[in-house]
């Protein structure tokens, strides 16, 4: 397979290996209303896959508030997800199936994530799976979030990967564009209820669960 072989695995967290996205919308239904905004579900998920300052931001913009600033606000939804995390956090099928895949093949794993580093920690800590990871990265310090590819080009860099040698596993949008933009290959495993959205499409493999992922399927991706 040459220089097609997958060097290193880069996963995201949210809604990838942890089925935290629930808990996010939650957090911001709870928080949200404190400065006048009420979120539908459908509203919180227009900002999936996105930085929690970036979604603050966002409805900042359409629907300015006096009082809390922007950055108590994300403060404080990211302590609500964590409390969820810990109280109620659960790993997705197939999570420790993917990890352990690469594991066993001495390929290295990071995580490249939208979510602050202490949300990282209580994540990989809470549900044991940090010893996986050689690399945990948060899009958090980044200039710019997903779908811009810098936190995973500074992964890949981590790794001492070429960014064609690595593989994202993803479930948002803004993250397949992110990964694509990289130049990395890119598995996309899309929310059940946007499996169908035709852009998933521009991944290079789309699966229903990260329990779909086996030797075949690393081998359709080196083959390109």
């Amino acid at each position: 397979m040459g220089d097609n072989r997958v060097a290193a695995a880069i996963f995201d967290m949210d809604g990838l290996l942890v089925d935290s996205e629930p808990l996010w919308r939650r957090a911001e239904q709870a928080v949200f209303p404190k400065v006048g905004l009420r979120l539908t579900d459908r509203m919180c998920m227009q900002t999936m896959g996105t930085r929690v300052d970036e979604v603050v931001r966002h409805w900042y913009r359409r629907q300015p508030w006096s009082g809390p600033s922007l950055e108590e606000v994300a403060t404080e939804i990211v302590d609500r997800v964590i409390a969820l995390v810990h109280a109620e956090g659960a790993l997705l099928p197939g999570a420790v199936d993917a990890l352990q895949f690469f594991a066993t093949r001495r390929i290295p794993c990071a995580l490249a994530s939208s979510s602050s580093p202490r949300l990282i920690d209580a994540v990989v800590d809470s549900l044991g799976i940090r010893r996986f990871f050689s690399v945990l990265l948060s899009a958090e310090d980044e200039p710019l979030g997903k779908p811009h590819p810098g936190v995973f080009l500074r992964t890949a860099a981590a790794l001492h990967v070429e960014p064609p040698g690595c593989v994202v596993f993803e479930d948002s949008f803004a993250g397949m564009i992110a990964g694509l933009a990289a130049r990395m290959r890119v598995v996309v495993v899309p929310d059940p209820q946007h499996f169908a959205d035709p852009r998933f499409g521009a991944a290079h493999l789309k699966l229903r669960s990260l329990e779909e992922f086996d030797e075949r399927r690393l081998e359709e991706l080196e083959r390109g």
